[in-house]
């Protein structure tokens, strides 16, 4: 018999919550007449599986941890041709099921979110601490960082088309499996719509930790955008350290420790740009990320010929000028020698000559196996 919506449940000692939740799906399933399929993949020790499985649901013991993870083994084996996504606590009311289908059956959107904010949040169903500081500030990072749009973007009640669910590459395990998922499906191009909720306190003990989950969905943004982790701030740092390094050079007196710093910005800066570039380019090559500008520029099988030509270029000038600081010593008799500014500008020009040189060498090395053109 085929199934059009499956219900996936993450549980973890919810024996009293899933004693409510279960019959609530059902009955609202029933009335919508369609065939469904409840997913409970726990993770309990207590008799949380038990109860699911009299009540009808097809219960799977999770192997692994996580939040993402008792997702993932949940759509390993669902059937519908509609998942719905929700925490069995509580806190989502299984009633508005109908809302997330709508959406989905009229073609609206390929993947709907549940908002709370745009909803009604029921007094302490959701601390002070997520409601005006973690929930929206992660939220807006997201937005920023990849477009999207959401208002709730970790909410946990959501539905998905199976057929766009099996686009998305999802692999996080732990509590940033939320955010992965609306990342995915933003850069998958599929159509994200949010449908306001109903948000109440949770049965039992909570399973958040504020600070370690928010960290998690914080860390995994910052490392899928290699440009606002490390390319805008490498550029930054060039800027003001090169601008530092002139301003030093041509200011009487001599600004020795300005001009240091603004020598030890322009390495850093142009270090940081290296990474960013190597993780772009790494992320392309294993099909994590489409190729932009970027990328197609230092993806080119000439990079590393242009790149040892360059650093080639920095450090004959930087040779040269430190030849030329050595005469001077040589014609002072290598006694006290006071070159102060040409040290740090050949300083600065060796080290990011080397620094292009091996960065070159290493996005090649990432290339090897790729068809010359």
């Amino acid at each position: 018999m085929s199934v059009e919506v499956s219900i996936v449940l993450p549980t973890m000692n919810e024996e009293e919550a899933v004693t409510k939740i279960i019959p609530q799906i059902k009955e609202t399933l029933d009335q919508m007449k369609v065939s469904y399929e409840i997913i409970v993949v726990d993770k309990s020790n207590d008799k949380t599986p038990e109860i699911a499985k009299k009540m009808g649901a097809i219960v799977i013991r999770q192997k692994g941890k996580g939040y993402g993870d008792a997702y993932l083994e949940g759509f390993k084996v669902a059937r519908g041709k509609y998942i719905i996504m929700m925490d069995p606590d509580g806190s989502y009311d299984p009633r508005e099921i109908p809302k997330f289908l709508e959406v989905l059956r009229k073609g609206e959107a390929d993947f709907v979110i549940g908002s709370r904010l745009k909803g009604e949040i029921k007094p302490g169903s959701m601390p002070w601490l997520h409601r005006y500081i973690g929930n929206p500030l992660l939220t807006k990072t997201l937005n920023f960082f990849f477009k999207i749009g959401v208002s709730d973007a970790h909410c946990g009640f959501r539905a998905i088309k199976k057929e766009a669910l099996q686009r998305l590459p999802l692999k996080c395990r732990g509590m940033e499996f939320a955010s992965e998922m609306v990342i995915e499906a933003a850069k998958g191009g599929l159509r994200i719509k949010e449908v306001p909720i109903t948000y109440y306190p949770r049965i039992g003990e909570s399973k958040l930790h504020s600070f370690k989950d928010g960290w998690r969905h914080l860390r995994l943004m910052l490392l899928y955008s290699p440009s606002y982790l490390f390319l805008l701030p490498g550029l930054f740092l060039i800027l003001i350290g090169f601008g530092l390094l002139a301003y030093a050079y041509n200011t009487e007196p001599l600004r020795m420790h300005t001009m240091i710093l603004g020598s030890l910005l322009t390495i850093v800066g142009f270090q940081v740009i290296n990474f960013g570039i190597s993780g772009k380019v790494y992320a392309v090559r294993e099909g994590l990320d489409k190729p932009d500008m970027t990328t197609k520029f230092f993806m080119r099988y000439s990079i590393l010929e242009e790149g040892l030509v360059l650093g080639g270029f920095l450090f004959i000038i930087g040779l040269i000028l430190g030849i030329r600081i050595f005469l001077k010593w040589r014609a002072a008799g290598y006694g006290e020698l006071f070159e102060i500014r040409a040290a740090i500008v050949v300083l600065t020009l060796i080290a990011l000559s080397i620094q292009i040189i091996f960065f070159s060498f290493f996005v090649s090395s990432l290339m090897l196996k790729e068809e010359i053109k």
